[in-house]
């Protein structure tokens, strides 16, 4: 269908049901096991991972660590991949349980987004299977968003399950972007930046991604536990005081920072990387792909924008309204969409039930009403922080339907209880735990 073909202009609840569609379009679209066939290319016993060529008849053993909220479709591509001919041995860490059993695999039922003992279990078990690699070893790493929380294990032993929890909560609900976020855990974590490299030095170590993070900054996906951590010490102390984290930390964390005691991270260089290797299976690219097609084939003129990422999320909100504007009246009379993906930072202010997508939608009621605008913001992975939605959409009558319900969008803001505002309306976008997780997707719509 060409840009401005459709039947007539969209109601306003035709818009919300048009960015719905848009979202579910592109979730169908992202095929995980499809896209292990296509990147690791096997032919006999050679599979591929980037430019590099990899014999799976050259070594003993073949382990596979896949941890993330993409982990089980993840394990059951590379099983399709490899059979029947190769049959790893390894371990999954997952938010949900894998609709069937996958033979060879320890499966562990790991909390997202703060670890729970499974998570610590995970970790320590992972880190017992790589102590036993050696040269004739190859491990494939299959990693995906949400895999910081749901794989842990402390480099320090006085930290306790406890601990960490408290301090993943505090890093979640300060307001710091995830890089930030990520260079603390990574320098408490025996696990992250590098360390699971590390633990299997004299392997062969292949790792493929679906990320959630942006292109070249890798090191961000499951805090880069396989490739070198670009971020350090110093940089950890920093976020700790930026934000005021010190006080509020855990007596055997803040020891750790008072004394200035944490341990580097490995770095480029290090000879735990010499037979290390890292390819993206699914990325921004392919959300933005995916997403595109299905404006396009409803009739949109679309544009793609990824400039808001990791943004706060008011001046994201008003940077894309913006653009939406400025793309309407660049085409007049025809009918448009913005797509952005990323996160925006969102701190949490109140004790309400929700997270950083529909939060943003929240943002936006009041900036759009009255207008023939849409606008959905949701998590590809369905989950969206505390709440049991991937987002929430709205748009021009949402402000109206709100007050004749007797809602203030600006009081559900202040309490970060902006599930319970669109669960109210008819208006969460609740898809349950997608087994992907592609980043957010916005969908911003005008007639």
């Amino acid at each position: 269908m060409k840009p401005g073909s459709h039947l007539g202009p969209f109601t306003l609840p035709q818009l919300k049901q048009l960015a719905q569609h848009i979202f579910r379009e592109t979730l169908a679209g992202i095929d995980i096991p499809a896209a292990m066939q296509r990147k690791l290319g096997r032919s006999g016993s050679l599979i591929r991972c980037g430019d590099v060529t990899v014999n799976l008849a050259q070594f003993n053993r073949i382990y596979a660590i896949v941890f993330g909220k993409a982990s089980i479709a993840m394990a059951e591509g590379l099983m399709e991949v490899l059979a029947p001919d190769f049959h790893p041995e390894g371990i999954l860490a997952a938010p949900t349980r894998p609709p069937r059993a996958l033979p060879g695999f320890r499966t562990f039922l790991c909390g997202h987004p703060v670890p729970n003992e499974d998570s610590f279990a995970a970790g320590r078990a992972i880190l017992n299977l790589l102590a036993t690699c050696d040269e004739r070893t190859l491990v494939i790493f299959l990693l995906s968003g949400g895999g910081s929380a749901l794989v842990e294990q402390p480099l320090y032993p006085d930290i306790t399950l406890e601990d960490i929890q408290t301090l993943y909560r505090l890093l979640v609900t300060c307001g710091a972007p995830i890089d930030s976020v990520n260079t603390v855990r990574k320098h408490l974590s025996a696990v992250k930046g590098g360390r699971l490299a590390a633990a299997a030095a004299p392997a062969v170590k292949i790792s493929y991604g679906v990320t959630d993070v942006p292109e070249g900054c890798e090191s961000a996906l499951g805090s880069g536990p396989t490739i070198p951590d670009p971020t350090t010490v110093a940089n950890a102390y920093c976020v700790v005081e930026e934000y005021g984290l010190l006080p509020k930390l855990p007596s055997s964390i803040r020891a750790k920072f008072e004394s200035r005691a944490l341990e580097e991270t490995p770095k480029a260089g290090d000879p735990a990387f010499a037979r290390a290797y890292f390819q993206t299976l699914l990325g921004m690219h392919d959300l933005f792909h995916q997403a595109h097609r299905a404006a396009e084939a409803a009739g949109r003129i679309a544009i793609c924008d990824n400039t808001t990422d990791d943004w706060p999320l008011a001046k994201a909100a008003d940077y894309l309204l913006e653009q939406l504007t400025r793309l309407k009246q660049s085409y007049p009379g025809w009918p448009v969409v913005v797509l952005a993906n990323g996160e925006v930072s969102s701190p949490v202010i109140g004790n309400g039930i929700g997270g950083r997508n529909a939060a943003f939608v929240l943002y936006c009621v009041e900036k759009i009403a009255g207008e023939p605008i849409a606008v959905l913001s949701a998590g590809t992975d369905g989950i969206d922080g505390s709440s049991p939605a991937a987002g929430a959409v709205a748009d021009g009558a949402t402000l109206a339907r709100a007050r004749e319900a007797k809602l203030d969008p600006r009081d559900y803001f202040r309490r970060s209880d902006s599930y319970s505002f669109f669960k109210a309306l008819g208006d969460a976008i609740e898809t349950g735990p997608t087994g992907n997780n592609l980043r957010d997707l916005r969908v911003l719509l005008a007639e």
